[in-house]
Formats: C-alpha cells, structure tokens, sequence
C-alpha cells in the first residue's frame, strides 16, 4: 500500500487535495492511502523523521517563498524513492522544483482531473520499474506491496498470503507463478513458505523456525533448508 503525506499550508487547499485523492483512490480501486497531513513544514518534518512515506504532495511557498524545496531537499537526504509533487500557484518556481527529483508539478488551483492524471501516471511509473523490484503487485486491482514490509509469503489451499508488518494480503494464485517474479532475497525456506531473508531476526536450525523484526515465524522445511541458507549466506546476513 502506498502512503502518502499533504502539506499546505492553507487550509482548505489541504483539505480540498485530501478529498480529491481519496475519490481518486476508491474510482480506480488505488491501494493507497493518506496516513498525514498537515498545514505546518515543522510537523511534516517530524512525521517523515519516524515514519515511512511514498509520496509527498507539497506546496511550494509555505512560510516562506522556497520553503517547499528546503523540505525536499532535507527528505532527499534520506529518502531517495519517494515521489514528490508539487502544488503551488507559483509557476516560476518550476525549474529550481525539478532539481529536487520531482515528479510532477501542478499548478493552483488544483482540478481533480489534473490531479488524477498525475496519480494514474505515479501508478504506472512504479508498475513499470520492474527491474527494481522495490514494489510488488499482487492482482489486476493496483495492489501494490513495498517489497521491504514483506516479511513472508504463505500458501494457504488455494490463496496466497503476503504478511506484512502491518497487515495480510490474500490472491489466488501459485508458488510457482509467484516465485519467477519475487527478487532474490525472496528464498523458498518451506512447502507452504517464502521468506524474505532481509527481515529475517533470527534463525533457529535445529528447531527449524524463522523470526522476523515484527515478532512473527514462519517454518523451515528440511528439503528446502540448504537453499535457505544458501541465499541468506550470499545476501551477507549475520544472525
């Protein structure tokens, strides 16, 4: 699920965007949503100190005239993969804006048709880099996983359940369609288990059990421990 962040400084600007993306997200069936936002560049900074963001949409001109690229430049810092869209009624500010690695900028006022384009068109960028492999997508519905929240994929019958450390996603599908399109940190480590060997805490060979940083387990199957160990040996993790 993809998170995004608003920050304006108006008011009802802010609220306006709030609504418009959720519209957006519920008519294209987007697995999306806004976890902050806020009117302040001090509180956008605090949030984004603590907690995960894929896209900004920021305005420009907040307390000051370029307080908008100050912030972008201080989340480049850190973030390198978050998509950030300007919105401000300040054209000029356009070039300095896409030295920040921009994805779009939209002009006020802000029309939901507009703003709707550039979201479909996000989709579709992250859809499209596939070579990265930072983002999955599970269904023809837009569902999109942050490879890096996986902590283990589960055959159940006939569904295939991603865990996250937030929470579950279910597809019908097969390990065998799933597996040629996970990146190699993805290891098969059981008959109804794929581990994501980067969120792996601890292993434990001898009772053949997984621990993963958000306190969950999954099991080890002897047929597929050697394979196990194996990919977790070449990816450099030390338990």
């Amino acid at each position: 699920m993809l998170k995004f962040v608003i920050c304006d400084d108006n008011q009802t600007t802010l609220n306006h965007i709030s609504i418009m993306l959720e519209s957006i997200f519920i008519k294209n069936d987007l697995d999306a949503e806004i976890v902050f936002k806020t009117p302040t560049e001090k509180e956008l900074l605090e949030y984004i100190k603590s907690n995960p963001v894929d896209v900004l949409i920021l305005d420009i001109q907040l307390s000051s005239k370029s307080a908008g690229l100050d912030i972008a430049n201080k989340i480049r810092e850190n973030n390198k993969d978050c998509y950030i869209i300007f919105a401000t009624a300040h054209p000029e500010f356009v070039f300095l804006a896409y030295q920040c690695k921009t994805f779009d900028y939209i002009c006020k006022p802000i029309t939901k048709e507009r703003l709707e384009e550039t979201i479909l068109r996000l989709f579709s960028d992250i859809n499209d880099k596939k070579s990265s492999n930072k983002y999955i997508k599970l269904d023809n519905k837009n569902t999109i996983i942050n490879e890096d929240e996986i902590q283990y994929i589960k055959r159940d019958g006939m569904k295939i359940i991603f865990h996250t450390s937030s929470r579950d996603y279910e597809i019908y599908s097969s390990f065998a369609k799933l597996q040629n399109k996970l990146p190699n940190n993805f290891v098969r480590c059981h008959k109804s288990f794929i581990a994501n060997i980067n969120n792996i805490e601890k292993l434990e060979p001898v009772s053949n059990i997984i621990h993963f940083k958000n306190n969950t387990t999954c099991d080890i199957g002897p047929k597929y421990k050697k394979e196990l160990m194996k990919g977790v040996n070449s990816n450099g993790n030390i338990f």
